[in-house]
């Protein structure tokens, strides 16, 4: 009696096994399939065969993610400045997410190449570079590069969110962002919302224009953030692969990105450099504008948030 009670749990304990096995399989053929697909959307249009670049990025001490961030709209050539430069830290012990901005126009000390605005470092060494101009002048290590091409953010926009996404618009804006946006709050597609986080051509400039990309970045945070978004998921990784170069394997992405869906409302803390009164804006010869900054106040401000 009690050998065929044994027998019975021992038989539920391998139907139950069974069950999970095929389950995970399930989900591991979607998630391919679903990938293949949104794959299959954009390869054709992304065009252009991505450059190939070396990065000797390394894990921070403190065991951080972080990620080199890039935004660019000069696919395929090598000596294009970087339009956009971020830091995207994840912490795993916190399960924390951050994102530091750093103006493209901060005059610093490039290795090899003397004092120049940091996107320089992009077009004279790519993203190696710049991770070594990063390491040297603000002592934080890089793990990873994601060079994301714009007419990906694009794609991305209207693929996950088909009916566009709510935001607010501050003022009038189309001077060189190929769209003409009017104040207020309103619903926008991949195009519109591009236009929205690359307009600087007001008093405030560079400065603006990073405030919009945080904006922005925080508020797909909280719309991605929901349990609706995460079945979409894998087909939003082939959707954006053709238009993103990254060191970064798809389980990598996969992962963080699951990490950070999983919980809806998670918050993403922002910072930008140069901080407030920490910089001024000068003209150098053979630079052009710029921003001169007090390095060591910086260096600190960024390390102090990336830690706490």
């Amino acid at each position: 009696m009690r050998a065929d009670r044994h027998k019975n749990k021992h038989r539920r304990k391998r139907k139950w096994f069974v069950s999970l096995l095929l389950l995970f399989g399930l989900i591991a053929v979607y998630s391919y399939s679903q990938f293949q697909a949104g794959l299959e959307d954009s390869k054709e249009e992304a065009g252009e065969p991505k450059v190939e670049y070396s990065f000797n990025g390394n894990r921070d001490e403190n065991g951080y993610t972080n990620i080199l961030l890039l935004g660019s709209d000069a696919r395929g050539e090598e000596n294009s400045r970087a339009d956009t430069i971020m830091i995207a830290s994840y912490n795993p012990d916190t399960g924390t997410y951050k994102l530091a901005s750093i103006m493209r126009d901060t005059y610093i000390s490039i290795p090899d190449h003397g004092e120049n605005k940091i996107n320089s470092a992009f077009a004279f060494g790519g993203p190696e570079l710049l991770r070594q101009t990063i390491k040297e002048n603000f002592d934080v290590d890089l793990q990873y590069y994601a060079i994301v091409d714009f007419q990906g953010f694009v794609r991305l926009i209207d693929t996950a969110f088909p009916q566009g996404v709510e935001i607010e618009v501050e003022k009038s804006m189309s001077k060189d962002i190929g769209v003409t946006l009017e104040p207020g709050v309103q619903t926008l597609d991949g195009e519109h919302l591009l236009g929205y986080v690359r307009f600087r051509q007001d008093a405030v400039g560079d400065f603006g224009r990073v405030e919009r990309q945080q904006k922005v970045v925080k508020e797909l945070g909280k719309q991605l953030a929901s349990v609706q978004t995460i079945p979409k998921l894998p087909k939003l990784i082939g959707v954006v692969t053709p238009y993103v170069n990254t060191n970064m394997d798809t389980g990598d992405i996969l992962f963080m990105a699951r990490g950070f869906l999983s919980e809806e409302g998670r918050t993403i803390s922002t910072l930008r450099l140069p901080v407030e009164n920490t910089y001024q804006n000068q003209r150098v010869s053979g630079a052009g504008a710029v921003l001169t900054i007090d390095l060591d106040e910086n260096k600190k401000a960024l390390n102090e948030f990336l830690a706490n």
